[in-house]
């Protein structure tokens, strides 16, 4: 008799780390004298832990502490510090008691959809969107509902889409800025989407992990607007911290220890020494905003070479540290255009489909978090790529 397989069965792919494989396979190939492979692929800060929270990652291991097990939701003094973060960035008072440090935000995300929803709940988000959104909620029974969004509402959605909707869902993800675009929400539109959630009796749930990360444009946070939002934070990309596995919810005070039995059951605690290196890591801002400068600067770097390799259909990003563009026709869909890219020029970029199933064959995400020299190298092949 054939054994059962479960829900897992329905989750497809993260692509990028077929393309993160394939372009480790292609380095490992690599014979003296060829070009470096380029890795534009993954939002991988190339900046690294920064020095005040190595200082105390180092003092914390000469001191001979235990680093056991901490609290469920995380280190007191770690939730007070976010909440002093919290004040200063958005000028809001959140007590540290609804805030829950997580095993990343990749593990604040199934604990905010089970303690927000029930097995065949409706979950809308934007398209293009961040692939682990969708295939979380499909992992835990939910119903994803894509939302189409273009250039034209800057990928994010709107109340109108909503109010169109025959009937509305359970839950909205929204990302500002998001993840492949790096589009974001005026804090006016994030404002009206927090209202007419809490009208409505939709969850919403805010991923803000690039916050930090922006380019000339106001960040606001679902905080702000709404009690009943949860938020998603995390040190990876502002703090430079994606290995060290460390992110943060702000919770309605209702779901406070909801989340919490949850997070005692499916992760123990959050890795005790990530929580040092990220307490310490708050208050290396000067560091980290020569770090945002180096992305403005690559930033504006890329949309220039861009165009001039003649990519010219993308929106100019608003924050975080991508670039979503049209594959201009070079290719019947942009999986076979990134094979293309790597095979020829050595760059590993990711396609749009696993953004968008249904339009992201026409487009492809360049990361531009790594060395500078990489992103002046990149646009130079991209020019040769004809």
């Amino acid at each position: 008799m054939a054994l059962k397989i479960g829900a897992g069965r329905l989750v497809p792919p993260f692509q990028v780390m077929d393309v993160i494989l394939a372009a480790n396979q292609r380095a490992a190939s690599l014979q003296a004298g060829e070009a470096k492979i380029l890795r534009m692929e993954v939002g991988q800060p190339g900046t690294g832990l920064p020095s005040g929270a190595r200082e105390a990652v180092e003092a914390a291991l000469r001191s001979g502490a235990a680093l056991g097990y901490t609290d469920g939701l995380g280190l007191p003094s770690l939730k007070a510090r976010i909440a002093r973060h919290i004040a200063e960035w958005y000028g809001i008072e959140v007590p540290p008691t609804r805030i829950a440090v997580t095993v990343g935000a990749s593990g604040g995300f199934p604990l905010a959809f089970l303690s927000s929803f029930d097995v065949g709940d409706v979950v809308a988000l934007a398209a293009p969107y961040y692939p682990p959104y969708y295939n979380i909620l499909l992992a835990l029974g939910l119903r994803p509902l894509v939302l189409p969004c273009g250039i034209e509402t800057g990928f994010q959605p709107t109340v109108e889409m909503l109010d169109a909707l025959p009937r509305k869902p359970d839950g909205l993800i929204v990302a500002s800025p998001a993840n492949p675009t790096g589009s974001m929400l005026p804090p006016d539109k994030l404002a009206a989407l927090c209202h007419y959630c809490d009208a409505a009796g939709i969850r919403l749930i805010s991923d803000e992990i690039y916050h930090g990360l922006t380019y000339g444009k106001p960040q606001a946070s679902a905080a702000q607007f709404s009690a009943s939002a949860i938020v998603i934070n995390s040190f990876s990309k502002y703090f430079s911290m994606t290995g060290w596995r460390i992110g943060w919810m702000v919770l309605p005070e209702d779901m406070v220890r909801i989340t919490e039995r949850l997070a005692q059951n499916m992760f123990i605690c959050p890795p005790h020494i990530a929580q040092v290196a990220a307490e310490a890591a708050m208050d290396c801002r000067v560091e980290l905003e020569a770090n945002r400068a180096g992305y403005a600067h690559a930033r504006e770097l890329l949309m220039a070479g861009l165009r001039e390799a003649g990519f010219s259909t993308f929106s100019p990003p608003d924050g975080a540290f991508y670039l979503y563009a049209d594959i201009e026709g070079r290719a019947q869909d942009s999986a076979t255009f990134c094979a293309r890219l790597l095979a020829a020029q050595n760059i590993a970029a990711t396609p749009g489909l696993d953004f968008d199933a249904q339009r992201g064959g026409r487009y492809f995400r360049l990361s531009y978090c790594g060395p500078l020299e990489d992103v002046k190298e990149a646009i130079t092949r991209l020019k040769q790529l004809g």
